[in-house]
């Protein structure tokens, strides 16, 4: 008979048994989150494209019908200067010696026509600019899926409506309009022709040479005689000399502000030549810009020297100059599209105080040279036209505003029919449900000849159609957004939910007294959720909804069913939480509130760099005093993690483009030098302190390679020595020998290995890695960022001397035993939240410590010219994105080595980076721009996108690292007590 006594057996198997089951929960855990990092990545991918679904369609819609004007026109054909590049206040004030630099245009503006200023809206670049003009509406959003350099979607224009087009100008501009119309004539001028090294103004002077060229030819050209004599005929000259000019010598350069007179004079002599060409006074004028020029020889923007351009209009159909009184502008209290106020005083110093200035939105130009013509408006355009520049009677000024409303209204019809189309419930836009009845009361009292009531409620029905466009281009925002806030959320309350379950006590805490979880229930929980998913997308599909929109919906519906199917541990969770005391309520929701402070200053500094210098400083006075407070014995260490913090906070102040200094280069190298000495040192002399036995190695005198320390420092010696060579060979315009660059190349290859040879002490180690990396990215400095390496490894070993202090100061003061895992580290606890915290502000800070990763244009190329000089753009990409790679992989070495020091899972903490790396990107969901400069833009994308890519690129770089970290042993008290013993 067999007995299973306390050394039987029956124990034997229990302990087996326990073994399995750990080993089946180990391989259980692997697999979910190797599924959950997948579900992450597509995730991610998929609601960083929902973007362009909300904020980046084109309003454009095809299929209205034209409203032509029911007038005869005020002109028979129409002439449309474009300076681009011209900024209003260069246009109208005086020049240094009290003349002005447009003579002609202004005797116009005084006695035959009208002026003002037409405002732009942001981008305020050559394309959008000349689209508002030309076919009256601003930048279609779309656009970005072309890179900003075309218009995505066709459009009509002015040209588009004319019975002949002649234009001569730039052969980015032309074309745009000309180029498809079977009924224009037009020549732009070679690309080679703009040459920012000499004066550009000749190309003025070709664009009017041509047209001139025309004309002349006309008289042995029957056809072309024929051509020009036709009404509704159009005229655009596109001038770029101002634009060229103001890059290449900004605008105050005498230089610019000579082509403003060269402008002038072209405008004076096609004034000229078409009067004396036609002799019936029949032309219409209009003098304009597609956008300003900064003081920095810049624009895109939406500062009022790139906003404000002339407006100047003169000739058939327009009104005479007016001069200024009191009651001029009594009714404009609305704002401009540049946000700008009407009634703005004009400057004494233009000279034009006593006449009537008319400003106007960029796309109000199309409908008023459509009216001019006699042409429908272009069907796209939003712009209101402005009547104050024409000279009509009461009825006809009542027709043409009704005609521009009719168009507006004819598109806001056309957008609701097409989202009718595809929907089985739409909410109507309510103010326009009677516009049918609407435009009857309109018909009928301009049949009483009651010209005023009927402008303002054509008036009114063109302001609530615009609104009424608005209204249906935004229509799937509140849907999408909402979808895709409770996708982002459902992956953190799932994240979190993992985190819980699988890295903390909770579970065992929660359970304990709870009945098995039932997977029937979970079953059931899942069919639901399919269910659901399944309508919703036959909703979709019935209502024709694009194959994104099923995923966004698809996708948060899956999260939030394995939310609900995880309900059993929500409801026991809910009941440990509800016995909780007051104090632990208190202590959770100020984790969460400081969690989410520093977050939130994190995404701010995605537009404001120096809020790192206040962070650091801050810290560099907290942390310190805390240890101070709390270490149980004298310590140099708060004085230490003070300085390495008020270090690092001055290099957020200075400039993301780095001037090129080899000094500085060298003096970074010999500061990495002195602290790999001191490091070396400290592991030397503390082993045998109780306080450094986790961080040191266990016995130097094992090592494989005992000089492998004096090789790494020679190697970051002989790279200053490299740096320094090849800078001078290069300033002396000297080749670069091809053994330099072999050198520079073994050097940084060979450096890269050598941390792999080191003790496996944290200490050790993470020396080996700050050395073994230091010579590639040294050979790749040219400035400050060589001495930024070293001050970012300094506030990196200061965190992990304060977690190692934490760490101690724990040991003396808690007597409550720690809550172990199956994998020798502990369970995680809310304090331990300060870990990814400060991971996320050290990786921020390698993205904007020395420039602004969101650009790689903030980055120097000369960078690479140590290892290559002949153009070679994919490995000179390569090695500029090799070098911002390596703060970041100093990070996370330094997280690895702390999960490791204070023994908490590293996937664990991983999953709480992506945590906090998503509450950011929500945040910058809701940040994305659609209007403003391309750079503004473009920006709100590049932040959105960095973040959410976030989910991969911290786990690629945790892999890669993983190499030089998975190695790395920390001593215990037990082994601590052993060797003293």
């Amino acid at each position: 008979m067999r007995t299973d006594g306390i050394l039987g057996v029956g124990e034997k198997n229990g302990r087996r048994s326990t073994i399995n089951t750990a080993r089946n929960k180990q391989k259980w855990l692997s697999r979910k989150e190797k599924w959950l990092v997948v579900l992450g990545v597509i995730l991610h991918a998929v609601y960083m494209l929902s973007i362009f679904d909300i904020y980046f369609k084109t309003p454009i819609v095809h299929g209205m019908e034209p409203v032509p004007p029911r007038f005869a026109a005020p002109a028979k054909r129409l002439v449309l200067l474009v300076a681009d590049g011209l900024r209003a206040d260069k246009f109208y004030e005086p020049d240094s010696e009290g003349g002005y630099r447009a003579p002609f245009l202004r005797s116009i503006i005084r006695k035959k026509g009208r002026w003002g200023v037409s405002h732009a809206r942001p981008p305020t670049e050559s394309r959008p600019g000349h689209v508002a003009i030309i076919a009256g509406f601003y930048e279609d959003p779309s656009a970005v899926t072309k890179g900003w350099k075309a218009n995505p979607v066709e459009f009509d224009s002015v040209f588009n409506q004319s019975r002949h087009i002649f234009s001569y100008g730039s052969p980015d501009i032309v074309p745009i309009f000309c180029s498809a119309l079977p009924h224009s004539t037009w020549n732009s001028y070679p690309h080679e022709f703009e040459d920012f090294a000499t004066d550009a103004s000749f190309l003025d002077e070709w664009s009017f040479d041509q047209f001139q060229n025309l004309l002349n030819s006309s008289t042995k050209d029957p056809k072309l005689k024929q051509l020009l004599e036709q009404d509704k005929l159009v005229v655009f000259l596109h001038l770029l000399g101002c634009d060229s000019n103001g890059h290449a010598h900004k605008p105050f350069s005498s230089i610019y502000l000579n082509n403003v007179k060269v402008v002038d004079k072209i405008a004076e002599k096609v004034y000229n030549l078409m009067q004396d060409y036609y002799k019936d006074n029949q032309t219409a004028y209009i003098f304009t810009a597609d956008h300003g020029m900064s003081d920095k020889g810049s624009h895109g923007d939406g500062h009022p020297t790139n906003t404000d351009t002339p407006l100047v209009v003169w000739g058939a159909g327009v009104g005479d100059p007016l001069p200024i009184s009191r009651s001029d502008h009594h009714e404009n209290t609305a704002r401009f599209i540049d946000d700008h106020l009407h009634d703005t005083e004009t400057p004494t110093e233009w000279g034009l105080s006593g006449m009537t200035r008319f400003d106007v939105n960029q796309a109000d130009i199309a409908p008023l040279m459509s009216t001019l013509l006699g042409l429908p408006c272009p069907v796209n355009s939003v712009g209101n036209l402005p009547l104050q520049y024409m000279n009509l009677n009461k009825a006809e000024e009542v027709e043409a505003v009704l005609a521009n409303s009719k168009q507006i209204l004819n598109q806001f019809l056309q957008k609701s029919q097409l989202k009718q189309s595809t929907s089985l419930y739409i909410k109507p836009f309510k103010p326009l449900a009677s516009y049918s009845s609407l435009l009857r009361q309109i018909e009928h009292l301009i049949s009483l000849k009651e010209y005023e009531t009927a402008m303002k409620l054509s008036e009114q029905l063109r302001s609530l159609a615009l609104q009424g466009l608005h209204y249906f281009q935004t229509y799937d925002w509140l849907m999408l957004m909402t979808v895709i806030t409770l996708g982002y959320v459902g992956w953190m309350i799932y994240v979190i939910l993992h985190v819980l379950q699988s890295y903390t006590s909770l579970p065992a805490t929660i359970f304990r007294k709870e009945q098995v979880p039932n997977p029937i229930s979970t079953v059931k929980v899942h069919l639901l959720g399919g269910l659901l998913m399944g309508v919703a997308c036959t909703l979709l599909l019935v209502e024709k909804s694009p194959p994104l929109y099923h995923a966004y919906v698809v996708m948060t519906m899956f999260l939030w069913t394995q939310i609900f199917s995880e309900y059993q541990f929500l409801k026991a969770l809910c009941r440990y939480l509800c016995g909780r005391a007051n104090d632990y309520y208190l202590k959770l929701i100020a984790s969460g509130v400081f969690s989410v402070i520093i977050l939130e200053v994190l995404v701010k500094s995605f537009t404001d760099r120096k809020l790192y210098t206040w962070c650091f400083l801050t810290t560099g006075v907290a942390v310190p005093f805390y240890l101070y407070r709390s270490l149980p014995m004298r310590s140099g260490i708060p004085i230490f993690v003070w300085l390495a913090c008020w270090i690092l906070s001055i290099f957020t102040l200075m400039p993301p483009q780095i001037p090129e200094n080899t000094l500085l280069v060298v003096a970074g190298a010999v500061m990495i030098i002195t602290i790999g000495v001191v490091l070396r040192y400290v592991e030397l002399r503390a082993k045998d302190s109780r306080y450094w036995l986790s961080l040191v190695a266990q016995d130097s005198r094992k090592l494989k390679f005992p000089f492998l320390f004096h090789l790494q420092i020679l190697l970051v010696g002989v790279a200053s020595l490299m740096v320094w060579l090849s800078t001078t060979h290069r300033t002396e315009k000297r080749e670069l020998l091809v053994l330099h660059q072999l050198v520079n190349w073994f050097i940084a290859g060979f450096s890269m290995i050598l941390p792999l040879f080191s003790a496996t002490g944290l200490l050790s180690r993470l020396t080996s890695i700050f050395l073994g990396v230091a010579p590639p990215f040294l050979l790749l400095s040219i400035g400050y960022e060589a001495v930024f390496y070293g001050a970012l490894s300094l506030a990196l070993i200061a965190w992990i001397l304060a977690e190692n202090a934490y760490l101690h100061i724990n040991k003396f003061r808690s007597s409550t035993p720690v809550k172990s895992m199956e994998d020798d580290n502990r369970c995680l606890e809310l304090s331990d939240m300060r870990i990814p915290l400060t991971f996320m502000v050290f990786f921020n800070i390698a993205f904007f410590g020395t420039g602004n990763f969101a650009s790689i244009a903030s980055f120097e190329i000369s960078s690479v010219y140590r290892f290559i000089t002949i153009f070679s753009p994919f490995l000179m990409a390569a090695l500029l994105i090799f070098k911002l790679l390596i703060p970041f992989i100093l990070v996370i070495c330094a997280f690895s080595g702390i999960t490791k020091l204070v023994q908490v899972p590293l996937l664990g903490c991983y999953f709480l980076v992506i945590l906090c790396s998503d509450v950011m990107t929500i945040h910058f969901f809701f940040l994305v721009r659609n209007k403003g400069s391309w750079m503004e833009i473009g920006n709100s994308i590049s932040h959105f996108g960095i973040m959410s890519a976030q989910v991969v690129f911290v786990l690629m770089l945790f892999a890669v690292t993983n190499v030089f970290t998975k190695d790395i042993q920390v001593r215990s008290d037990q082994q601590f007590s052993r060797k003293k013993k």
